[in-house]
């Protein structure tokens, strides 16, 4: 074999093990169950808590135990799917008092790494990104199990949820005169479940 020749197969060889490389470490892909996926939230108001949600959002798993650093998070929730069940209140949460969504129509979240916390706890480390502005967020969430689906032969089912506390002043949501006449609280709690599936037909 020439040497032009060798080179050519070595090139082609190791082409082939790169490609297989990348397949084998790719995370597997999950579709969301919209019909089983939430994102609630909670916040002071006074004496009592307000109770809200985001009715929308978009989400997008890369997911495998076994190569965590092939997995991957990205949310994107629509600022004006926004429900606390009061049409006044809401329309005040969308103006510029807290995430004028005329400018800001989008609130995102896109995981930079994924780590295994224990005891089935993920810690996603990622970008938030709200009102125009970026920072670095720990969401973590606990693998409530993965199964083969009960309902739909052929498919897996996986479930996640988790919670965390958000300051909604430090986020820009709201300029602190709420806060400061003891009217709306700054810390909102964050609560997600959903589950997610794959199709495997």
């Amino acid at each position: 074999m020439s040497i032009k020749k060798a080179i050519h197969t070595a090139t082609l060889i190791g082409i082939l093990l790169l490609s297989c490389t990348t397949a084998y470490s790719s995370a597997r892909q999950w579709e969301l169950d919209k019909a089983h996926a939430s994102i609630y939230f909670t916040v002071d108001h006074i004496f009592s808590k307000v109770l809200g949600q985001f009715r929308d959002f978009t989400l997008e798993l890369a997911f495998d135990p076994a190569d965590l650093s092939g997995s991957s998070l990205a949310v994107t929730i629509p600022v004006d799917s926004i429900d606390t069940g009061i049409p006044k209140r809401d329309k005040h949460l969308l103006s510029a008092d807290f995430f004028d969504s005329k400018k800001f129509p989008e609130i995102t979240f896109t995981s930079t790494a994924i780590s295994d916390a224990g005891d089935g706890l993920y810690d996603v480390a990622g970008t938030l990104t709200i009102k125009g502005q970026a920072y670095n967020l720990l969401l973590p969430l606990k693998l409530a199990g993965m199964a083969e689906h009960p309902a739909k032969k052929g498919t897996e089912v996986a479930g996640f949820n988790g919670s965390i506390v958000i300051d909604r002043l430090a986020h820009g949501v709201g300029n602190g005169k709420f806060h400061q006449m003891g009217i709306v609280g700054k810390d909102v709690e964050v609560f997600v479940t959903f589950e997610v599936l794959d199709d495997k037909s």
